[in-house]
């Protein structure tokens, strides 16, 4: 069971760092969008680099949330296999958690967050 918390542990960490780059990554987008807007401010030398900037940081978030996504699975699949079958705690209605749905939730918020800054809807 330890074994088990642990894994969960590792995802939820690997999610809270998605969620940083993913809200840092529009902040950076939106803090510099309107810091443009602001009156009396030079025009700046490189005016995509916010955007691409952001752009990347949120897409890293994406790709960290389903990394963690498919770790967990084989992972969880790996204990559950013949070798470990009798600690590892498998029973016919299985050990349900919350880590999917937090991280398909947070994986589309992601997606969504990335298309707003692509197609500049923000």
């Amino acid at each position: 069971m330890r074994t088990r918390l642990a894994i969960e542990r590792t995802v939820l960490a690997y999610m809270r760092t998605a969620v940083s780059l993913i809200g840092f990554g529009f902040a950076i987008v939106q803090f510099f969008h309107n810091f443009r807007t602001m009156t009396g401010q030079n025009a700046p030398r490189y005016p995509g680099a916010p955007w691409y900037l952001g752009l990347a940081l949120i897409a890293c978030g994406v790709v960290a949330a389903l990394v963690s996504v498919i770790q967990y699975r084989r992972t969880i699949r790996y204990l559950w296999g013949s070798e470990f079958e009798p600690i590892a705690g498998v029973t016919p209605k299985g050990l349900y958690t919350p880590v999917y749905a937090i991280s398909i939730i947070l994986i589309i918020i992601g997606a969504f967050a990335f298309f707003a800054v692509l197609l500049n809807f923000v």
